[in-house]
């Protein structure tokens, strides 16, 4: 087989480097199927984000976080997940400030926590209108 530069290519073919389109709800899908993949997996959780000043907040990331579990999946990163800060995957998952500190924030789960909970969290935060504030109170009462 023979190998040829993308710059070879364009003059015999047309190239093109399309990145997948993702709705908000198949990127949210797509992370929670990735936490459920090994729900007994011990996370990281990113500490007190909810004091830390806007600048600083999303700019935190840290190994071994459920953000990099999302941003270590190829298929996220094609679609546009550029890192695995909280800033990345607030704009990434168009999330607000609370929904992404409810999912990685040591405050709620401690310093660790199993991905199946962050998981089950994301589920219920991606839901919208009633159906979405009575998952969230379920969670309240289950860990």
């Amino acid at each position: 087989m023979e190998q040829y530069a993308v710059d070879q290519l364009k003059a015999i073919a047309k190239v093109s480097r399309t990145t997948p389109q993702l709705s908000r709800a198949e990127r949210l899908n797509r992370w929670a199927e990735l936490l459920e993949s090994d729900p007994a997996r011990s996370l990281v959780t990113l500490r007190e984000t909810e004091y830390l000043p806007r600048d600083q907040r999303i700019k935190m990331r840290i190994t071994g976080s459920p953000i990099s579990v999302a941003y270590a999946d190829p298929v996220l990163r094609a679609a546009g997940l550029e890192g695995d800060t909280y800033g990345d995957a607030l704009s990434f998952f168009d999330l607000n400030d609370r929904q992404l500190h409810g999912l990685v924030c040591s405050c709620h789960f401690g310093a660790r926590v199993d991905a199946g909970v962050v998981a089950r969290h994301l589920r219920a935060a991606s839901i919208s209108g009633m159906k979405g504030i009575l998952a969230r109170m379920r969670l309240m009462f289950t860990r």
